[in-house]
């Protein structure tokens, strides 16, 4: 019960959002990674990829369960931090003015209960698209040597991001990651206590840097299927 109410306090959903948060910045970094096989000149990179992925069994459905339950906790507690905010304070600020330098107060930390929304619809359709997609059931195969027969995943990545609705809404989408992790990181780590006077511009910088790396390193691999391929 101590527990609860500490996790229910103000201070606990702050960790809650940040604790949550950093594990799943490591898996968008993660997975960024991973998309980027598909560039290499071995044509079945990303398969394989893919593949090694799924043959970690009951290992990878526990890290799925495990990243759906921080995803929705995350999100969940964001939207009660920002509901309370909202109560507490119902007529929002007119004008926003930072209090220290950097500015912390930036569109990116305003925006985030909205850019967070559209991820989150956003998981459901790239779920809905890829993951839940057409499969070996439908045609979409390939050969790797020495495995047999697996689903083509770089069939469908490549048909998907041919269609202009995909090639640039998925690039926006990836923009509005980036802004999001670009508040979202600096944010977790005071969360989490792991900020000082001294530290913060250089880790609200590095966090900056880190939200533009990973929407480019999204932005690539679409762009790139469309104008190259």
């Amino acid at each position: 019960m101590k527990l609860m109410n500490a996790l229910l306090s103000p201070v606990g959903r702050k960790v809650l959002t940040g604790a949550t948060g950093i594990g799943l910045v490591a898996f968008v970094i993660a997975h960024m990674i991973g998309n980027l096989t598909y560039l290499s000149p071995d044509v079945n990179a990303y398969n394989a990829y893919a593949y090694k992925l799924m043959s970690l069994g009951w290992l990878f459905y526990t890290i799925e369960i495990l990243l759906a339950l921080c995803f929705l906790l995350h999100a969940a507690v964001g939207i009660s931090i920002r509901v309370r905010r909202r109560k507490a304070r119902p007529v929002g600020y007119k004008f926003y003015k930072s209090a220290g330098t950097p500015g912390k107060s930036g569109y990116s930390a305003r925006s985030m209960i909205f850019t967070g929304i559209i991820l989150l619809g956003f998981l459901i359709l790239h779920l809905n698209s890829f993951k839940y997609g057409p499969g070996v059931a439908e045609g979409y195969t390939v050969e790797l040597a020495g495995i047999g027969e697996v689903r083509d995943l770089r069939r469908l990545m490549t048909e998907k991001f041919q269609e202009p609705l995909y090639a640039f809404g998925y690039p926006l989408v990836m923009i509005l990651l980036g802004m999001h992790m670009r508040h979202g990181v600096w944010s977790a780590l005071q969360s989490l206590g792991m900020m000082s006077r001294r530290l913060s511009p250089y880790l609200y910088t590095t966090a900056a840097i880190l939200g533009i790396l990973v929407a480019v390193g999204f932005l690539f691999v679409p762009l790139y299927i469309y104008f190259g391929v």
